[in-house]
């Protein structure tokens, strides 16, 4: 990728997190000496959710600038849907939700105040079914609805600095791969701090395990989802020898958590909820697929289990259409898949998957034509528009492809990927000015300031004699000015 970012270690995200830690004491000791007004519960007035709201677009820049995320767009709208889907289910009263898929294998996934959820794809590696990997995040999203950071914030006024020093890193240590530094960080925390800290978030977990379990239940997922991811995490800690699973560092399982899940479910009937659905069983193949070490590896895994299961493998015979399709087998590729293309013809993982066969063979006019129609019929669709830009670009229209990736940024503005790839097309278009706008706001997204500046300033100089431009231009990067002043860093 020609400007991509490069990982930083793991040291200096939690130099920036503890920059960002303080510049939450700064924006919460502004709140109290303002007196804000209570909204609705006590800890509205240390930080409020606008306060919350813009530490966590700040902390989501920084994540991305660290942190290795999916750019599959289809992965992407599936877990977007089940995210969106629960939270109407739930209490939270701010719907704006920004929904980060992490490039990793562990069972993770977390919340962040000001509605930040992130998700490892390898969750759906662990979740042997759908309303176990629902429950995880509905158990996030009751941390969200009862705003327990802030709520954190208040239980520990009388230490508020190092206390919130603590929440922050154990927000960061919920949201990467861990690591020496991760452990470091949180061992160097003062013991007294710790297990205050221990004991109020164990009743947090317990609020957050009963109210989950009620969203989870509300959305039509079966309530015995829950225990059963419980179980899932427990035993996956006892094989995991010294270094638990990253989900299980700041969400730790018992065998009691369990046993009360269990519990708490039987109120519920039994077996009155969807375990499954078919594009939890596509979405799943294509992360076995992506962390799978060749397409060969794949192959063989996916027949493996289609002989082992039978007719009952559908997201395995669509995961062996795409392993073959990347093993250039594409004949083999196009025999698999159709008859799940024969069957559900409209399905969009299928049709992409079609695509993405024809654009191997190199016929890249059937392709854009299959996904014309059908954008047509869903149109603004995530993954289709992406795989159309993309598709009208192997064509050989790269203009094309910009004006339909532009059009996309007014519906998904704060996806780095849209913007990655409008860039690319801009440039193959001989767009150059719009090239660096489209960078810049990439950088913005992951958290480069000084990049995305940089990439304004040579949209300046080409500008300059566009006065429209070029005071479109300076605006943002005085936008850019104002996102440091706000973070402090």
């Amino acid at each position: 990728m020609p400007f991509s970012l490069a990982s930083a270690s793991a040291r200096s995200f939690f130099i920036a997190a503890g920059g960002l830690a303080l510049a939450i004491g700064w924006q919460a000791a502004r709140a109290v000496d303002i007196e804000l007004p209570a909204l609705g519960d006590a800890s509205s007035a240390v930080v409020s959710p606008q306060v919350e709201r813009k530490l966590g677009q700040a902390w989501l820049r920084m994540f991305r600038s660290q942190v290795r995320t999916s750019s599959d767009p289809l992965l992407a709208d599936y877990l977007e849907h089940v995210v969106f889907d629960l939270a109407s289910h739930s209490e939270l009263s701010d719907a704006r939700l920004d929904v980060v898929v992490v490039e990793n294998q562990t069972i993770n996934a977390f919340a962040v105040p000001g509605g930040v959820v992130g998700i490892h794809n390898g969750l759906l590696l662990h979740a042997g079914h759908e309303d176990e990997l629902a429950s995880v995040i509905a158990h996030e999203l009751a941390h969200l609805s009862q705003r327990h950071f802030a709520r954190g914030i208040e239980e520990a006024r009388s230490n508020a600095v190092p206390n919130m020093l603590a929440l922050l890193g154990s927000l960061v240590v919920a949201a990467t791969s861990g690591g020496n530094a991760g452990m470091a960080a949180i061992t160097a925390t003062q013991a007294a701090i710790q297990q205050q800290q221990l004991r109020f978030s164990r009743a947090h977990e317990r609020e957050a395990d009963r109210l989950g379990m009620q969203t989870l239940v509300a959305a039509g997922y079966d309530a015995e989802g829950m225990p059963r991811m419980f179980t899932r995490m427990l035993e996956s800690l006892r094989y995991a020898g010294q270094r638990p699973p990253e989900f299980l560092l700041s969400h730790p399982v018992t065998e009691s958590r369990v046993a009360d899940s269990r519990n708490r479910a039987r109120n519920f009937p039994a077996d009155d909820g969807r375990h499954d659905s078919v594009d939890f069983a596509l979405m799943r193949a294509r992360v076995q697929l992506s962390f799978a070490e060749t397409p060969g590896f794949a192959i063989k895994r996916f027949r493996a289990e289609i002989d082992k299961h039978g007719e009952d493998s559908t997201g395995n015979v669509y995961g062996l259409a795409l392993a073959l399709a990347r093993a250039n087998e594409l004949e083999r590729a196009r025999q698999t898949l159709a008859p799940l293309l024969q069957r559900d013809p409209g399905r969009i993982a299928y049709v992409l998957a079609a695509a993405e066969i024809e654009l191997a063979a190199n016929d890249t006019a059937t392709a854009v034509e299959r996904l014309r129609r059908q954008l047509a019929v869903n149109p603004g669709n995530h993954p289709l528009t992406m795989a159309f830009a993309a598709a009208l670009q192997r064509h050989g229209d790269p203009r094309q492809a910009a004006r339909v990736l532009t059009e996309h940024t007014q519906r998904r503005g704060s996806d780095p990927q849209v913007w990655y790839e409008l860039a690319e097309a801009r440039g193959l278009a001989g767009q150059i000015i719009d090239l660096h706008r489209a960078r810049a706001e990439y950088f913005i997204l992951n958290g480069a300031l000084d990049l995305a500046e940089r990439q304004l300033g040579y949209a300046l100089d080409l500008a300059a004699s566009d006065f429209h431009t070029s005071a479109s231009v300076q605006a943002r990067i005085t936008d850019i000015h104002s996102m440091r002043k706000e973070i402090d860093l």
